[in-house]
């Protein structure tokens, strides 16, 4: 059985990018290690074939021959590296490690084992440093919290385990410090009832015990002050409502007029069974 017949051709769209390979020039067969594969309809050039520029074809390539991908790791053309990575067996991956080209590193640390990606935490590219921090073992991850750009420390923030998450509370991006005030849980959250960040503040507000929540009632920012409104309990906090059916932003004040009309529940005296009549 020859390859066309184990690895059947779809066909790529009309209108497809034009066939050239990786220098700009026209795909040639003739010296391509692999140029028996076109006669047994295992490669077609326009459509699977590892020396185009494309990288959707270099893709059609080695996802049909996977046992190839190792014989490229050191292609000159990054793409042919970077997606023959994607195929080759997981322990070959080790020395792309170090490639020059980032797309090569990202999808190396998509795939090599846990015992080799820890030292990719060091990668000088962001995006390398955001999937380490995606993948790696959470002991590790106290690594990054100090890393140079936010999103990588965001997506630390989203894993660190609870006990460790108050190192983030300080951190000098506001998207990390949200995600922080998303997790950490009392005491630990008040940390950040101060936060200079708008944003931060809500999501406390949000999140906090309600008796704590008198101190965002002067809040400069109204969508906090809206949380409270909303948050209040209409017994409890009535005077809070009724300070807020005044404030100075119209939103604030509707929710807060909106809570007010709301029935307010019946206190029963101690011991009062609920929902029926005395005995």
């Amino acid at each position: 059985m020859n390859a066309a017949a184990l690895h059947p051709v779809h066909r790529a769209p009309a209108g497809d990018i034009p066939l050239r390979d990786w220098q700009g020039q026209p795909v040639d067969c003739g010296p391509c290690p692999h140029r028996a594969l076109r006669d047994a309809g295992g490669c077609e050039p326009g459509h699977s074939c590892m020396q185009d520029a494309y990288a959707r074809r270099i893709d059609r390539f080695f996802r049909t021959h996977r046992d190839l991908a190792g014989q490229h790791m050191d292609h000159p053309y990054f793409e042919v590296r970077a997606i023959a990575a994607r195929y080759v067996d997981i322990f070959q991956l080790g020395p792309l490690r170090q490639d020059p080209d980032e797309t090569v590193r990202l999808q190396v640390a998509l795939r090599v084992p846990q015992r080799l990606l820890s030292p990719m935490c060091d990668d000088p590219h962001r995006e390398v440093r955001i999937r380490v921090a995606q993948r790696i073992d959470t002991p590790e991850l106290s690594r990054l919290i100090h890393d140079a750009d936010y999103e990588v420390r965001t997506v630390v923030a989203r894993r660190l385990p609870l006990a460790l998450l108050p190192l983030l509370a300080g951190d000098n991006d506001e998207q990390v410090r949200r995600v922080v005030a998303e997790r950490l849980e009392m005491p630990a959250l008040w940390r950040l009832a101060q936060d200079p960040s708008d944003r931060v503040r809500r999501t406390v507000a949000e999140r906090a015990p309600l008796p704590l929540l008198s101190a965002f009632l002067a809040d400069p920012d109204w969508a906090v002050r809206w949380t409270v409104a909303h948050r209040a309990d209409t017994r409890q906090q009535r005077d809070w409502l009724l300070r807020l059916s005044e404030d100075a932003d119209p939103e604030v004040r509707a929710q807060a007029l909106e809570r007010l009309a709301e029935p307010t529940p019946l206190s029963l005296p101690p011991g009062e069974p609920h929902g029926g009549h005395r005995p």
